[in-house]
């Protein structure tokens, strides 16, 4: 029986001969590949720098930290998610504030925002999660009216669109390239875009340990294998997010009188990362579908405030409890088929009859 696994690398001739070209070099650290793929990222998503660091966790910590989060500050995400969008705050000394949710895009309710902004609040940081971009443009003006700094968690939003504008290009943007997301770079990596020069600078500078101006930073450095992969990876990126888009449209067309299947909120366009739907009838579906070779997964099972290391920041987020327990992640990365998604719909079909 072909396994379908949740995520799948792409990773091609082109990648491995970059690779080559990289170890024939004898340059393996941070060098001109690293810039080369930092340029073209920020091409791609039309911003002014991007900065390449170790992980989109650090993409996170080190955007923080520029935004001037610390400790005595706030900053108010998503208690669904994964759980480095809150660790990246608490590692700047600061406290996570968590805000309830929208069923359909499970991302932030600028609604909810508003009411949690207290005098310690510093930054409002939402997920785009899946691959669905949160409301920018009510975060944006919560944020110029209590002065506070947008940072966007997009590590699972390669290519998104928000409002005709690419999801990098609208606020301080965290991306990860972690290897099950849309595009990877040896498994690991991170980007932080801006169109901010000073916040750009002291974030090449902590990457770094912070040498050049005598500042505390770290060895936060991206490969220059990583940036090769990277380079070949974000020219095939539009190529397979419309396989991801195809895959997620014959879901939609077979699973709709099945299950709640997300959606698309009109001027956006979704990454689709993963697709997840809701039902309450999730584990019986994700016990059939493991069984079929098809590995269905729950992210997440529990909100973040639920974890053992930030039961101290608890909130009520009624529709985050509830979604924990409905949601469902399957495949849709570019290695699924039609033949897949057959299996897939005909397991959820047979198990729901």
């Amino acid at each position: 029986m072909n396994k379908v696994p949740i995520a799948q690398p792409i990773i091609g001739e082109e990648e491995r001969a970059a690779v080559l070209k990289v170890l024939g070099s004898g340059n393996l650290v941070q060098g001109d590949k690293v810039r080369e793929f930092e340029e073209a990222f920020a091409a791609y998503c039309g911003t002014e720098y991007a900065v390449a660091v170790s992980s989109g966790s650090v993409a996170l910590y080190l955007a923080l930290l520029a935004h001037g989060v610390g400790p005595g500050t706030e900053v108010i995400t998503t208690p669904f998610s994964f759980i480095s969008t809150a660790t990246a705050i608490m590692h700047c000394g600061a406290t996570p504030r968590f805000v309830d949710i929208e069923r359909t895009t499970f991302t932030l309710d600028p609604e909810k925002v508003e009411e949690a902004i207290t005098p310690n609040t510093r930054a409002i940081l939402p997920v785009d999660l899946y691959g669905h971009p949160a409301r920018l443009d009510e975060l944006q003006e919560l944020c110029d009216q209590y002065g506070l700094s947008l940072i966007e968690d997009a590590c699972q939003a390669h290519s998104s669109i928000y409002k005709g504008k690419k999801i990098g290009s609208l606020a301080t943007t965290c991306f990860s390239f972690y290897g099950s997301k849309n595009m990877t770079t040896a498994g690991e990596g991170g980007m932080v875009t801006t169109d901010d020069d000073i916040l750009a600078y002291f974030i090449r500078q902590w990457r770094q340990h912070g040498m050049a101006q005598g500042l505390v930073g770290f060895n936060y450095r991206m490969t220059e294998i990583q940036a090769a992969i990277g380079c070949e990876q974000l020219k095939k990126l539009d190529a397979m997010n419309a396989r991801r888009r195809v895959n997620a449209s014959l879901l939609t067309e077979e699973l709709g009188d099945l299950v709640v299947c997300p959606t698309e909120r009109e001027n956006c366009t979704h990454a689709w990362y993963l697709y997840t739907i809701r039902t309450d009838r999730r584990d019986e579906i994700k016990k059939a579908l493991n069984e079929a070779g098809i590995d269905a997964r729950v992210y997440y099972p529990r909100p973040i405030y639920d974890e053992p290391c930030c039961t101290d920041y608890k909130m009520d987020c009624p529709v985050t409890e509830m979604l924990c327990k409905q949601v469902l992640s399957l495949p849709v990365h570019p290695a699924v088929t039609e033949e897949d998604i057959d299996r897939m719909v005909e397991v959820i079909r047979c198990t729901l009859e």
